[in-house]
């Protein structure tokens, strides 16, 4: 989608970029010239991260990270420091979901998928802020959101109301930190199957099925989340900032002349 070498130079962090449509962004980087980070708190998925971004020739480091834990943020900058260079790019898309009614859903499942998502995207996005306003260098931040950010989620009240969190989050910095040269902008995927999904999640998944609901006719392709992202992190796109930019062919903005009946997310959810 960019010129070779766009990212020449570069270093970018990706978080939950081991697996999914985290490591496909995360090869897009690197296939651009970019040093990549790639951090989880999984050795086997930071191998299967590194593995895949050093297939398209790219430089690539895992880098242990809890993002529920700002001192483990700080730890794994300073080791992506070391080794490839300060981050000029950060890629907040670690992650947790599973599919629950809200009347079933315990605290703990609660504080599991907020705290991952919501708050490792802030303790990220500001250690990042730190260390580029100490050097005087401008940055980039995507934040993975989701269009149930916009909509709400039946049987994702935890995620939908964290990932309306971030996108409420990506706004306010994108504000507050112009002044200091750093962009910050938001995705929100819709529907890309890949591999590593989650097998509650994956069980209920017909790609054929899930093709003919798409008002485009078919599903993401993850590679095609990581030229969004690249793109906007781009110095194609260096007047853009604020922006949640929706990749899902159409689906979110979806409404029938005729509704189909109406069923509780009770009867949807396998029990």
């Amino acid at each position: 989608m960019l010129p070779a070498g766009t990212y020449e130079g570069a270093t970018v962090l990706v978080t939950g970029g081991g697996t999914g449509l985290g490591k496909a962004i995360a090869v897009e980087f690197g296939r651009l010239g970019a040093s990549v980070a790639v951090a989880s708190r999984s050795p086997e998925h930071r191998a299967a991260g590194v593995a895949a971004v050093e297939a398209v020739g790219s430089r690539c480091v895992g880098v242990g990270m809890d993002v529920r834990d700002p001192a483990a943020i700080a730890a794994a900058f300073d080791l992506v420091e070391d080794q490839l260079g300060p981050v000029d790019v950060l890629v907040n898309n670690a992650a947790a979901n599973f599919p629950v009614a809200a009347a079933d859903l315990s605290p703990n499942g609660w504080r599991a998928v907020e705290q991952i998502v919501l708050d490792g995207t802030f303790f990220c996005s500001q250690e990042l802020r730190r260390r580029a306003a100490a050097r005087g260098s401008e940055a980039v931040i995507v934040n993975i959101a989701a269009t149930q950010a916009m909509t709400g989620g039946p049987g994702m009240a935890h995620s939908a109301a964290a990932k309306a969190g971030v996108v409420s989050l990506t706004k306010t910095l994108a504000v507050e930190w112009a002044p200091d040269g750093i962009r910050v902008n938001a995705i929100a995927p819709g529907l890309f199957p890949h591999d590593d999904m989650p097998a509650a999640i994956r069980a209920a998944r017909d790609e054929s099925v899930d093709a003919a609901r798409q008002p485009a006719g078919r599903v993401g392709q993850p590679h095609e989340l990581g030229w969004a992202a690249t793109w906007l992190c781009s110095p194609y796109a260096s007047f853009v900032t604020g922006h949640v930019l929706v990749v899902d062919g159409g689906n979110w903005l979806r409404r029938d002349f005729a509704m189909p009946p109406f069923r509780p997310i009770t009867d949807q959810l396998p029990r």
